[in-house]
């Protein structure tokens, strides 16, 4: 298999025993089958502080690590420290894994194993904390195609755990770098160096911004434009899809279409592939960053009206929070946000478990018995019409099984998955320089005093209901929310929370809008509620850009330009 956007087959290599020197005084030694995975130096040099990999799979129809996710095939993991090239990491059955829990579950038999190396850097923060995190290599936080990292050919061999005899494998390859698409007439790309997150992490933190200019740019060298910000999660592809030849690009080069400046966001974390755009305890001045650097250099760059007014905000799922949060935190920099399908705004409603209420993050606790609570619904085509959810709809993941899987990343919260980024984006700094965990990952039972913590910085709707006689008159007209009813990670919970509290608000009133989309599933963003999210990109698009427009030319300040971009 291809990894995206490379020229790089997946492999893994078994090793002769003469190639590899195993100090067994200094390993672990865990009964019963042990696997030993080394790296070659012919693929990295340097010692190894990070993540050891180990992926097992039935078939090679992808290269096993391809195969992993919560509900994916065994992945087992051991955290190395200064690991040397040649020196091995053992992997026996007391490693956590997922799946299955354990090398010694394993059942006898024929399997393909691969092996990988998930580089971690130091991170000697500003804040007094010294942390190791993968370094985003400009791939989004996926540590599957990320630059650096180490990995092996695909391996069939016999797996029996009762077995003495050592595996040896050995990771020889290097992933590398990305190749960024080419840029076009319309389709912009920048990546510049933060100096506010380089100083707070110690290490060179970049931003990006991938650019998609109006109709006509080029034969009107004087216009300035407004500018409208997309939230979500990382991705170097054109805004909505441009370029490729699909109806957007007709309605972006539609005579009637709005002269914007369209602009997706790239600010990827060492704990995500995406900072959600405001500051926080564990990530650091991700949202000074955005406002001070990124968005002047855009707006400058690329004729931008570089006002409040003419700056709007729009995302869905982590774009929805984002676009929200941004708003609310900024209130005077941006001028408006479209959020669809916000992930967790009221943690009354995170996903199906209430922070304030709940002592177990993965069970329903009653005197008669535990019932697991649910994270996603199966979106497969056997199992629901195109875009919609079917009343049979099945469970495929539990919040236990995708937090198990993210323990097996990565401990400490380094497994760069939804529920570690929550943690670092909402929660405190714990004494070790890693987040402080909101609930025990192995036993979902919730800490009481994080979501203290939780409430006051992060869950959005509480900050909204606090704040609202300051924070209120900076966001009259700017706030629109939607969602779909039947969205599969249950965020319209979150919206209904929220939208009883600013469908009453008064002095001021919010003036803003709630949809909610009757059947409509994840990303639903307003509209015509009738049909499937799946054909709503477009119409999305149609619908927002002219409530954009209107908003700016309500709100902008007299003398400013309202008509030379309105070509």
């Amino acid at each position: 298999m291809k990894y995206p956007r490379m020229r790089v087959v997946i492999a893994a290599c078994l090793s002769t025993a003469a190639a590899v020197v195993v100090n067994l005084a200094a390993q672990p030694q865990g009964r019963g089958l042990r696997v030993e995975i080394s790296f070659a130096a012919g693929a990295r040099a340097e010692p190894v502080t990070g993540m050891v990999y180990l992926a097992i799979s039935k078939d090679n129809q992808q290269a096993p690590i391809q195969q992993t996710d919560p509900e994916g095939v065994p992945l087992f993991s051991a955290f190395v420290q200064n690991l040397a090239p040649g020196a091995p990491a053992i992997i026996t059955r007391e490693n956590r894994g997922h799946p299955v829990a354990s090398l010694a579950d394993i059942p006898a038999g024929e399997y393909w194993v691969q092996p990988f190396v998930n580089v971690y850097t130091r991170f000697p923060r500003s804040d007094g904390h010294t942390v190791w995190m993968h370094m985003d290599q400009w791939e989004g936080q996926n540590w599957k195609r990320s630059p650096g990292n180490l990995y092996g050919d695909p391996v069939k061999m016999r797996i029996d755990p009762a077995s003495t005899t050592p595996i040896q494998l050995v990771a020889n390859k290097v992933i590398p770098p990305i190749t960024p698409p080419a840029d076009t007439a319309m389709v912009k790309r920048i990546k510049i160096q933060s100096q506010i997150l380089t100083k707070w992490w110690g290490q060179p933190i970049y931003l990006g911004a991938t650019v998609l200019l109006p109709k006509d740019y080029d034969k009107h060298p004087e216009v300035k434009y407004p500018v409208n910000y997309i939230q979500g999660h990382f991705s170097l592809r054109a805004p909505g899809g441009f370029g490729t030849g699909g109806d957007f690009d007709k309605l972006w080069l539609a005579d009637d279409t709005p002269r914007f400046i369209y602009v997706t966001l790239q600010h990827p974390s060492p704990y995500y592939d995406d900072s959600y755009g405001v500051n926080s305890a564990n990530m650091g001045p991700y949202g000074d960053a955005i406002t001070q650097e990124l968005i002047p250099f855009i707006e400058e760059t690329f004729r931008g009206i570089g006002q409040p007014w003419a700056r709007m905000l729009t995302g869905c799922s982590t774009g929805g929070w984002a676009s929200l949060g941004m708003q609310m935190f900024y209130p005077d920099f941006y001028n408006g946000e479209w959020t669809g399908a916000p992930s967790s705004i009221d943690f009354r409603a995170s996903r199906l478990v209430n922070l304030y209420t709940y002592a177990n993050a993965y069970y329903y606790n009653s005197i008669w018995g535990r019932v697991p609570i649910p994270a996603e619904g199966n979106r497969g085509p056997a199992n629901v019409a195109p875009g919609r959810r079917m009343e049979d709809d099945q469970i495929i993941a539990t919040m236990e099984q995708q937090n198990h899987y993210e323990l097996v990343l990565g401990d400490r919260g380094r497994g760069a998955q939804l529920f570690d980024v929550r943690q670092a984006l909402y929660g405190p700094v714990g004494a070790d320089g890693y987040p402080a965990p909101i609930w025990d990952k192995m036993t979902g039972e919730i800490n009481r005093d994080v979501v203290a913590y939780w409430r006051e910085h992060s869950d959005l709707a509480h900050i909204l209901r606090r704040d609202w006689a300051t924070l209120g008159p900076k966001l009259v007209g700017k706030i629109h929310l939607a969602g779909g009813t039947d969205d599969q990670y249950f965020v319209a919970n979150g919206i209904r929370y929220l939208a009883d509290f600013l469908l009453n608000t008064k002095e001021p009133s919010f003036d803003g809008t709630v949809e909610y989309g009757d059947r409509q599933i994840h990303c639903y963003n307003g509209g015509d509620s009738d049909r499937p999210t799946s054909e709503l990109g477009q119409s999305v698009f149609q619908r927002q850009m002219p409530l954009m427009q209107e908003r700016m030319l309500k709100t902008a300040p007299r003398g400013a330009d309202v008509t030379s971009w309105r070509y």
